[in-house]
């Protein structure tokens, strides 16, 4: 989307995002079934990333991949947002 970039794995402080777009400080984090018991610390590292200035999107491994277009479509709305893009209306 309008040349857009997303690195993996991408250092931040003592933090590593797995997806970000430096661009509009997008991070995309994917979560796996071990981050239910790691809420708190995962709340400490949203809050940190949001305090320099990121935008944390969280999604669980199996909501990415068995709803991924529900995913995509709430990326691109974030992106959009970010970006104040206008999407024509149906």
């Amino acid at each position: 989307m309008v040349g857009l970039k997303f690195r993996r794995q991408h250092p931040v402080g003592k933090f590593i995002l797995d997806f970000a777009c430096i661009e509009l400080k997008l991070a995309i984090e994917v979560d796996g079934g071990q981050h239910g018991e790691l809420l708190t610390s995962d709340r400490t590292r949203t809050e940190w990333l949001e305090q320099q200035g990121w935008k944390i999107l969280r999604f669980w491994n199996n909501e990415v991949l068995q709803n991924t277009e529900d995913v995509l479509e709430q990326i691109h709305r974030t992106i959009t947002v970010s970006l104040n893009l206008n999407t024509p209306s149906p």
